[in-house]
């Protein structure tokens, strides 16, 4: 028996001709590619979302960074924290925070600029998650379809309407097979994503590390020009005639008393 004969029974009872079509393959997959669609519009929805989101103009560039370091060169603190207060990008707000405490000790205003940045960092990497749970997910929604389309395609060989009519088991492998490739075809792009704009998050990170230390030297180099001038001592000329050394005069050590001698009695 060729391929064309058994799958002839299976067209006739309304298989599809053309697996073009998203819904026919949805309807040719079984129940299982309805969560696997699911997953394929969240992974969507969240991928542009996130890459919307992370866009340079949002997040606060590069430019933006060495504008407001160049502020506190040019005008001090106050001229830095204006243009940082001006935008509300995750940038601005942790440069504000960093010129806001200023005037406190470097290590404290290090670790408190750390912890917001930290937290800014990570309530960005939030939206992230589903993408992550899209690709552990949707395969294994593949692989339970797959599962559940052999164990009809069996069930129905071992009972007595399967009885010579394998066009079953081929149904039963075609549910099973279309369901594994949807749960690949929606976890490989995700995970695409996922790690596209995880990269872009990190490379945030790295960028407000630098503006961080770009500016904490500009504060230095602007104390250091508001500072005043030491005051430099002159030293005493010596007099004409010269100092005269005073010369030791030795001591005469005391003279010790007398011990009067006895006289023998």
């Amino acid at each position: 028996m060729t391929i064309q004969t058994m799958t002839m029974p299976l067209l006739a009872q309304g298989a599809p001709d053309d697996l073009e079509s998203m819904f026919e393959l949805v309807v040719a997959g079984g129940p299982m590619m309805v969560p696997i669609a699911l997953c394929s519009v969240v992974a969507v929805a969240y991928s542009v979302e996130r890459w919307l989101r992370f866009r340079p103009g949002l997040l606060g560039s590069r430019r933006f960074g060495r504008d407001v370091v160049a502020a506190v060169r040019e005008g001090g603190v106050e001229g830095g924290l204006t243009l940082a207060r001006s935008k509300q990008s995750p940038l601005a707000r942790i440069l504000a925070l960093a010129l806001e405490r200023a005037d406190e000790p470097f290590l404290d205003r290090e670790k408190m600029v750390g912890d917001f940045a930290s937290n800014e960092i990570r309530r960005l990497g939030n939206n992230l998650r589903p993408l992550l749970l899209v690709w552990l997910i949707a395969p294994l929604l593949g692989l339970l379809g797959t599962v559940w389309g052999m164990i009809e395609a069996f069930g129905e060989i071992a009972g007595s309407a399967g009885i010579g009519r394998p066009e079953l088991l081929a149904s039963g492998i075609y549910q099973a097979l279309t369901t594994t490739a949807a749960g690949l075809a929606v976890s490989i792009p995700a995970v695409v994503c996922y790690h596209h704009l995880r990269g872009r998050l990190d490379a945030f990170g790295r960028r407000v590390e630098d503006h961080a230390r770009d500016l904490d030297a500009a504060l230095r180099e602007r104390r250091a020009e508001l500072a005043p001038a030491p005051v430099v001592e002159r030293s005493k000329a010596p007099s004409a005639n010269g100092s005269a050394h005073e010369a030791q005069t030795a001591q005469t050590p005391p003279v010790p008393a007398s011990v009067p001698i006895g006289t023998e009695a």
